[in-house]
């Protein structure tokens, strides 16, 4: 039960049958609870109630185009990898209205926004969708232009971390420095723990708020067997990590192969759809689109999610700067590892491996750069050799009078 007070980095354990009572806590505190359900044959983030509405026994498949869910013989919460949708439709959503007007008594009635910004729980969110969340941060509201809506939504926001006991197969956070241990952006982080018939989650607090709000649920320190049994299953979904991305100097390896015939391969696969970029948890453009209504009485601004795929993101007068596959996923590719370092401090990749999974074409961003870099380095050698190789001597010899 709830004792001695609670600080940051200290781990208690809640038993299954009190992991009820957080869902409980959160609403009570006027939080909509936001987690992991499943909805069409995908685990999905929606609102949710109650913890029955969680995945319980369902855990995924993935890898190249491939998504599927399938029953899990442990009846666990959280043992599934990253779904076709990232935390940032909740906090940057698909569709914002900026501003309105509707005209009345000869004059108009302005207005901005959609409304009072919710205060929302996050529960079950990824190490590398942590780290996301942070990316997002640095663009939206910690830079010079900051998103008020964006900033308002992160600041109420509650967030229930959930580390890693199973990795997918296209994840590759490990590689990334993203997982799949939590170790910053959260309130509290779950480690969930199944030995046998006993069923528990060791918590670790990482904020004040965290603590108060954990201090209101049952809960007892966790003792140092089950602080390794958590840890031990974290450490087994790295072993288990089905992708791995070299970072080491990747910015100037695609800085300096723009025309490299590899983006040629990619662009005959290509489909240019922006599933890539709807998945992805870090990826921000967007469009403005001007409405209004048959009667002329009311017009809106909206914000919608765009994509670099499309044709009409680069659009100028006189046409589109990128009209090919090629250009198009040159461009997202070399931004999202190497221009977004110059931007925002930072690599735009987290290694959830959304973007493997559900591009149609099966293009993974781990075997691209792998192939760049491959040939590079076969380059490499084969000058290397060149230039330690002594001179040829002639078999001709000239006749000395």
């Amino acid at each position: 039960m709830p004792g001695a007070s609670l600080h940051i980095g200290n781990q208690v354990v809640i038993e299954k049958q009190d992991f009820g009572k957080l869902f409980d806590m959160l609403a009570g505190m006027g939080y909509r609870i936001v987690g992991p359900t499943v909805r069409n044959g995908a685990i999905v983030y929606d609102e949710l109630t109650s913890v029955d509405e969680l995945p319980v026994a369902w855990t995924d498949e993935q890898e190249k185009s491939v998504y599927r869910l399938k029953e899990h013989k442990e009846k666990a919460y959280f043992d599934y990898g990253p779904g076709p949708q990232s935390w940032k439709r909740f906090l940057h959503p698909p569709v914002a209205r900026l501003w309105q007007a509707t005209r009345e008594d000869g004059g108009f009635q302005t207005g901005t926004g959609d409304g009072e910004t919710p205060k929302l729980a996050f529960i079950g969110v990824r190490p590398c969708d942590l780290h996301a969340m942070a990316i997002q941060d640095k663009v939206l509201a910690d830079g010079e232009r900051q998103d008020s809506s964006y900033s308002l939504r992160r600041r109420n926001a509650f967030v229930v971390a959930v580390n890693c006991r199973k990795a997918g197969g296209t994840c590759f956070c490990a590689s990334m420095g993203t997982g799949p241990r939590a170790t910053v952006g959260f309130d509290l982080a779950l480690t969930e723990v199944i030995e046998g018939e006993r069923h528990y989650f060791v918590v670790e607090v990482g904020t004040e708020k965290g603590a108060e709000i954990l201090s209101r649920i049952p809960h007892r320190r966790a003792g140092e067997q089950e602080i390794a049994a958590a840890r031990d299953s974290v450490e087994q979904a790295a072993r288990q990590m089905g992708r791995e991305l070299n970072t080491s100097g990747i910015k100037e390896l695609l800085y300096q192969n723009l025309e490299h015939p590899r983006w040629d391969a990619i662009a005959e696969r290509c489909l240019t759809c922006g599933n890539c970029t709807m998945v992805c948890p870090t990826c921000f453009c967007t469009t403005v689109e001007d409405y209004t209504d048959l009667t002329g009485k009311h017009a809106e601004r909206r914000r919608k999610w765009d994509s670099c795929f499309t044709t009409d993101f680069s659009y100028i007068h006189g046409g589109s700067v990128r009209p090919s596959a090629k250009s198009r996923y040159r461009q997202w590719l070399t931004h999202k590892l190497g221009s977004w370092i110059d931007q925002f401090g930072t690599s735009g990749c987290v290694g959830c491996g959304r973007c493997i999974t559900f591009c149609p074409a099966g293009i993974d961003i781990t075997e691209e750069v792998r192939a760049i870099r491959s040939e590079k380095q076969a380059e490499k050698k084969v000058t290397a050799a060149e230039t330690e190789r002594p001179p040829e001597t002639s078999a001709y010899q000239p006749h000395l009078s």
